[in-house]
């Protein structure tokens, strides 16, 4: 028997799940020490209970996927109201070679699944499935490909098969970030961990306008001192921005320059922002900006493990199992041993490591949470928060729908 959560109780269940996560976080010490993100801790219990329950009793429940796409696009709309061109620029060499790293690894990832599929003696395109088209791509990218080889390429199942692949990758994009950050923080003595004290009295500091060094969601615990009047407009923005991303996404479909709902919500803030602030020098509030972003953020997430069924992966056929651990261990691999390295071998290179991990597995919002997760311990990289939000909600969506086109004409 199947319960439907309305909006109201799926904000409900998603608020427990990231106290049940904070709650784990703060009491159990290995989360806290490998960086674990408290809502993949709280989304992970509540899937396993889920689990338990539809296993005993055949009872599951279907969370509302509308308002978990509207945090979604909020979260993405907040990177792109938070992109003015002045701190875009501050990216500059790194970002290009962050780029291009990625843009290796989805060529790799492709690689790796379409090979192993091959040995194992099914069709190659489950390989691209399970590769950059779920992995980098996330849930929102499966579903638009699903019925493309479903019905083009005769792939059955492909939508099931897609959606199986993205969750796996969000559960293991939120496990192995942070452990491997922290392995190359420590393995380097890249950083020193902040004591819960220093923590505690950091977070309790206010971020006001004369913060130095102010960049979008690092230390999503710390207090922001925002106004009424500043939510409002802010809230106006985030509305202007999704209308914005509705819009565009019904005009573009079916046409060349066709990209999905959230890319034309990161879009539209960028837009917005530098039009405002740089023709109509309209003052934009960051920190409210940033305290949406990140209640928004941690919302999603906690709303994307409270809708697993995990009793569908459970369902995965052995192969497709023996892809995906391949490319779990490629991601955490490429990541220590490419990405970090390249990005300089220091702290801030840990941290885009971390990153890469979220949403080269899972999506954008995992990268971030991830990346928070270490901060928080161990300090801020602001570097990294200039570069992922924007390279991993933007440019590697068009990156592997390129990717994916190529490989496929060698299908056809």
């Amino acid at each position: 028997m199947d319960f439907t959560f309305n909006a109201f109780y799926t904000l409900i269940a998603a608020v427990i799940v990231l106290l049940l996560g904070r709650f784990l976080v703060n009491k159990i010490d290995f989360l806290r020490r490998y960086n674990i993100p408290e809502p993949v801790a709280g989304g992970l219990v509540a899937a396993i209970i889920s689990l338990l329950v539809h296993s005993l009793w055949g009872y599951s429940i279907t969370t509302s996927a509308e308002l978990q796409t509207s945090f979604m696009l909020i979260f993405f709309a907040s990177i792109g109201l938070s992109a003015n061109f002045s701190k875009l620029r501050e990216g500059g060499v790194g970002l290009i070679i962050f780029l291009f790293a990625v843009s290796a690894f989805i060529i790799l990832q492709n690689a790796v699944g379409i090979s192993l599929a091959t040995l194992l003696g099914i069709d190659p395109l489950i390989g691209l499935i399970a590769g950059s088209v779920t992995l980098t791509g996330g849930h929102g990218t499966a579903g638009a490909w699903g019925e493309i080889f479903e019905v083009e390429h005769g792939i059955q199942g492909a939508l099931a098969l897609g959606m199986a692949s993205a969750t796996f990758g969000l559960i293991i994009g939120g496990i192995i970030g942070g452990p491997l950050a922290k392995l190359l923080i420590n393995r380097y003595n890249l950083a020193t961990a902040r004591t819960d004290q220093q923590i505690e009295k950091r977070d309790n500091t206010p971020m006001d306008s004369t913060t130095s060094e102010y960049v979008p969601f690092e230390y999503p615990h710390q207090v922001r001192l925002i106004t009424a009047d500043n939510a409002i407009t802010t809230l106006g923005l985030f509305a202007g921005c999704l209308a914005f991303a509705e819009f565009m996404t019904g005009f573009s479909k079916g046409t060349a320059f066709e990209l999905p709902t959230f890319v034309w919500a990161l879009a539209g803030g960028v837009i917005l922002r530098n039009v405002l602030e740089g023709i109509f020098k309209v003052q934009i509030f960051d920190r409210a900006i940033d305290v949406f972003g990140n209640a928004s953020l941690s919302l999603y997430l906690a709303m994307a493990l409270l809708s697993l069924k995990l009793w569908q992966l459970a369902d995965l056929a052995g192969p497709l199992m023996v892809i995906l651990g391949a490319q779990t261990i490629t991601m955490a691999l490429y990541a220590g041993f490419v990405t970090f390295r390249l990005m300089g071998k220091n702290y801030d290179a840990a941290v885009l490591a971390a990153g890469h991990c979220g949403f080269g597995m899972g999506a954008t919002p995992t990268a971030v949470a991830n990346m928070q997760a270490i901060t928080n311990m161990y300090g801020a990289s602001h570097k990294a928060f200039l570069i992922v939000p924007l390279c991993g909600a933007f440019f590697v969506d068009l990156i592997n729908a390129t990717v994916i086109q190529m490989i496929l004409k060698f299908f056809v």
